[in-house]
């Protein structure tokens, strides 16, 4: 089942030496939208179309989910940082907004900090950053940030129960349960489900280590950016 979106169009786009899922639409200033885990570009369904009445979207799979291709390699969030700033130069946006939820803000982040004269606004949403204070204790709290490290044993236990794990997964998170769609929890079960999706998935998380960035420059960095 492919996800689609009236106003809305999905193309291939090859960047950084793989090819990236991105749906588009709108008009106006560019801001690129990057979403967390479980999820996929989906997440935003339903904001997209009330930013396309102001500003040109693009939203995006991140690499290993979705549509896009997953590699067996580069999952730290710098080259997916790269990723995404080639998708919307490819996309002829030299400058723009980006937000991210959750590993997708993780992505914003040093996406920001790294191509500094080409986005003008940041937003990061609902994750813990590495490199920042409390980012050890915050996450030793998360059980599904060991979990997900875990070299092979995910893969092994989540084959075939995709929608299982996802619905149990986001349940957990709901704050209002009346917005739980199991259509949606469709989309993103199927989406883990393609091959080497739920493998990109989980190398989000065994990359962080190789996330870490000194906190200074970071700070410095998100200084210039307005929210």
């Amino acid at each position: 089942m492919i996800a689609t979106l009236k106003g809305f169009t999905q193309q291939l786009v090859p960047v950084n030496g793989i090819k990236i899922n991105a749906v588009t639409g709108g008009s106006g200033p560019p801001i690129l939208l990057l979403h967390g885990w479980p999820e996929t570009w989906w997440e935003w369904h339903h904001v997209m179309p009330l930013l396309a009445e102001h500003f040109s979207v693009v939203a995006m799979d991140l690499r290993g989910a979705g549509f896009s291709d997953c590699p067996l390699d580069g999952y730290d969030k710098a080259t997916m940082a790269r990723d995404a700033h080639e998708v919307m130069v490819a996309l002829g946006h030299e400058r723009y907004a980006v937000c991210g939820h959750d590993i997708g803000g993780m992505v914003a982040l040093p996406q920001a900090a790294t191509y500094r004269e080409a986005v003008t606004h940041l937003a990061v949403l609902d994750v813990p950053l590495p490199g920042w204070t409390q980012w050890e204790a915050t996450t030793a709290r998360i059980w599904h940030f060991s979990f997900h490290m875990n070299r092979d044993l995910p893969e092994r236990l989540v084959h075939g129960r995709e929608y299982d794990y996802v619905s149990a997964f986001m349940a957990e998170r709901f704050y209002d349960h009346s917005t739980f769609d199991p259509g949606d929890i469709e989309i993103y079960a199927k989406a883990m489900a393609l091959p080497g999706r739920t493998r990109g998935g989980m190398e989000w998380y065994r990359t962080l280590a190789a996330t870490m960035q000194p906190r200074a420059s970071t700070r410095r960095s998100r200084s210039r950016y307005r929210c």
